[in-house]
């Protein structure tokens, strides 16, 4: 369910056309499983450079999800 990102200390997660928060100091992988997506089909990018989901989210964090695709 989206939040709103009204809160300058909480990380922004943006996917799609959604916007979602989440709590300071949670890695990038709980945060994407809390807003209820599966952290294997998304891609985490915070100021232009790819990250992982071992990645402590900091307060002002502005993250973009993009969906994996694969194919053959």
């Amino acid at each position: 369910m989206p939040q709103p990102a009204d809160n300058p200390s909480a990380v922004t997660l943006t996917y799609r056309r959604e916007t979602f928060t989440a709590r300071p100091g949670m890695t990038v992988r709980k945060a994407v499983e809390q807003i209820g997506l599966n952290p294997e089909s998304v891609l985490a990018v915070r100021d232009g450079q790819l990250i992982t989901d071992e990645v402590v989210l900091e307060s002002g964090d502005r993250v973009k999800l993009v969906a994996t695709i694969s194919g053959g």
